[in-house]
C-alpha cells in the first residue's frame, strides 16, 4: 500500500524533464509556491479536463503565486503532443517509471472500465515557499477540482 503524505511534512524531492528536455527539480522552486498534480495519462478526457482547467486558471493562480506543473508517466512525445493541442503552457513532466508518484504517495491500485491494476493516481500537492506541502489531495475529481483549489488558495 502507498503511503500518503500529510500537510506540513516535506515535500519529496523530484528532478524530471519536460517534453523538450529540459529538466525541473524541486530545488529549481525553492522561495516559490508550486501546485504540483499527477495525472495518469495525457489527452484522455478526465486529464484533458484537469489540465484545461488548469490552463484556464493558470492567470488568477499566478496572480496568487503559484506555478503550476503536471506529472505523468507519458513519455515527451505525449506530453509535447497533449501540451500543443490543449495550448497548455505550464510544465508537463515525465515520470516514465512513476518514481515520483510513488514518493507523493500519488501511485496505486485503481479500477477503470473494470480493469484493476496499478497506476499514477489523480492527486494534487501544494508546496510552500520552504518546500512543505501545504495542501495534500488524493484521488481529486478532474471537474471542479481547480476551482476549488482556488477559491481555497486565495482564502
Amino acid at each position: 500500500m502507498t503511503r500518503h503524505l500529510e500537510v506540513g511534512q516535506s515535500a519529496p524531492d523530484f528532478t524530471l524533464t519536460d517534453a523538450n528536455g529540459t529538466t525541473y527539480s524541486k530545488s529549481d522552486f525553492a522561495g516559490q509556491k508550486v501546485i504540483l498534480y499527477f495525472y495518469p495519462k495525457a489527452a484522455t478526457p478526465g486529464c484533458t479536463t484537469e489540465a484545461c482547467d488548469f490552463r484556464d486558471n493558470l492567470a488568477s493562480l499566478s496572480a496568487l503565486g503559484y506555478q503550476v506543473i503536471g506529472v505523468s508517466p507519458d513519455d515527451a512525445e505525449a506530453l509535447r503532443a497533449f501540451a500543443e493541442s490543449e495550448q497548455l503552457t505550464f510544465p508537463l513532466l515525465s515520470d516514465p517509471d512513476a518514481e515520483v508518484a510513488k514518493a507523493y504517495g500519488a501511485f496505486g491500485e485503481k479500477t477503470v472500465n473494470g480493469n484493476t491494476f496499478d497506476g499514477t493516481l489523480r492527486s494534487t500537492f501544494v508546496i510552500d515557499e520552504s518546500g512543505s506541502l501545504s495542501s495534500v489531495e488524493y484521488d481529486v475529481s478532474a471537474e471542479g477540482h481547480v476551482r476549488r483549489l482556488r477559491e481555497e488558495l486565495a482564502a
